[in-house]
């Protein structure tokens, strides 16, 4: 178990975990970018495409943040005609997210280049690895940081 309290151990683990991501997310923002999209787009087509139906609402849970960030970035994917935007059934005032025929192939294309990385890293550290791993990434998504007391801050 490494160190947490040595910084220079902290410093290593933190710098392995963002070069992961940056890795994990390298190939699927170039491809955004000729589109003139960025991560955040690509977030949210992945939640639409998870969750069928999704309202605004929801997808913001999902996202964690404000109404306000989320605006500009799925305005520009309705416009792009990459997100479908329709009134529920029976509250015209709530508004389900779906991805059009565009929007579910970008998002499969992006989701397909990261699925070819992981199972590249995948195949080459075995079961045991990837199942600690997992449950690694599991319990960091289920324990979100605490706050800090007021003496803390």
């Amino acid at each position: 178990m490494p160190d947490l309290k040595n910084s220079a151990v902290q410093r290593h683990v933190m710098e392995v975990f963002f070069r992961a991501y940056q890795a994990f997310t390298a190939k699927p923002d170039e491809m955004l970018a000729r589109r003139g999209l960025s991560r955040v787009h690509h977030r949210i087509l992945f939640f639409i495409a998870s969750h069928p139906a999704l309202s605004v609402g929801e997808l913001l849970e999902h996202l964690g943040v404000s109404k306000q960030a989320l605006n500009t970035p799925l305005r520009q994917l309705i416009e792009m005609g990459l997100v479908v935007s329709a009134p529920a059934e029976g509250d015209k005032r709530k508004r389900l997210l779906a991805l059009s025929g565009a929007g579910e192939k970008l998002e499969h294309t992006l989701r397909r280049e990261q699925i070819r990385h992981v199972q590249r890293v995948f195949a080459d550290m075995g079961e045991p690895a990837v199942a600690s791993w997992l449950s690694v990434n599991q319990a960091l998504a289920e324990r979100p940081p605490k706050k800090p007391s007021a003496a803390e801050v």
